[in-house]
């Protein structure tokens, strides 16, 4: 045995000690449920650390996440479901014939002719839709922007960006010609879906490009309060026109 397996093994069985008999009382406790929260937290830790480039920080964060994949698979295990073996030969078996061209013989030279083909791939694991297997609970920035990355394989696309920017604008006229509460939520929707479009085309991603916004916001909106504080004054002490002077301050230095 390999030392990976070594070490997939001690941590197998240091999940076996929490859970069994005398265990601890808190992971004895839990359910696929309750642990849902933690394995997203978990994914957006090695997110973080991959877009911070904190190799440290990976090694420990996806050693988090693989612990919740272990925890999940040991739940399964006792419940009389599936062990952490069927879990790993299940995804590998996906492997094999996702990819006829590394373990088969199909010739796919490129990035882009696998791509054309995947969905092929998955049509013989039984998916009946274009767009099944895209989860609901994904952010919805991500969510669309999937399904619109499915549709255009398919050829259901805008031939160039202009099309989805006069879409975008058109989604735009009719959230400020909408009436009610109701048609403000759904018009509100389609500029976000028809922004996504745009940014896909561009070949931007949009989750990345608003958390880099919200990013910035964060570092101009912490400089203000900064300066406010230094002044020993309180946000009412300043009217807007005040603060948005700031704000340029602030965006005069680059942050």
């Amino acid at each position: 045995m390999g030392k990976n397996g070594e070490a997939l093994d001690e941590l197998m069985a240091i999940m076996d000690r929490l859970l069994g008999p005398g265990g601890c009382p808190w992971d004895r406790e839990q359910t696929h449920e309750s642990l849902v929260r933690y394995l997203i937290e978990e994914s957006y830790e090695v997110i973080e650390a991959i877009k911070i480039g904190d190799k440290e920080k990976l090694q420990e964060e996806l050693g988090d996440l693989l612990l919740q994949v272990v925890f999940h698979a040991a739940l399964a295990e006792r419940e009389g479901h599936f062990d952490f073996a069927a879990v790993a030969r299940t995804v590998s078996r996906k492997m094999v014939d996702r990819h006829p061209h590394v373990f088969g013989t199909m010739d796919l030279k490129t990035s882009d002719d696998v791509m054309d083909n995947w969905e092929g791939f998955k049509k013989k694991e039984g998916k009946k839709y274009l767009l099944e297997g895209i989860p609901i609970i994904l952010p919805a920035l991500m969510r669309a922007e999937k399904m619109q990355e499915k549709a255009a394989r398919v050829g259901f696309d805008w031939p160039n960006v202009d099309g989805a920017l006069d879409k975008f604008k058109e989604e735009v006229d009719e959230l400020g010609n909408a009436s009610n509460s109701e048609e403000l939520k759904e018009e509100m929707g389609d500029v976000f879906f028809a922004l996504v479009n745009v940014a896909r085309i561009k070949d931007i991603e949009p989750e990345e490009a608003l958390q880099a916004s919200n990013d910035k916001f964060a570092r101009r909106f912490n400089y203000i309060e900064k300066k406010i504080k230094s002044a020993n004054k309180e946000f009412s002490d300043l009217t807007l026109q005040e603060m948005d002077k700031i704000w340029d301050e602030a965006k005069g230095k680059g942050l």
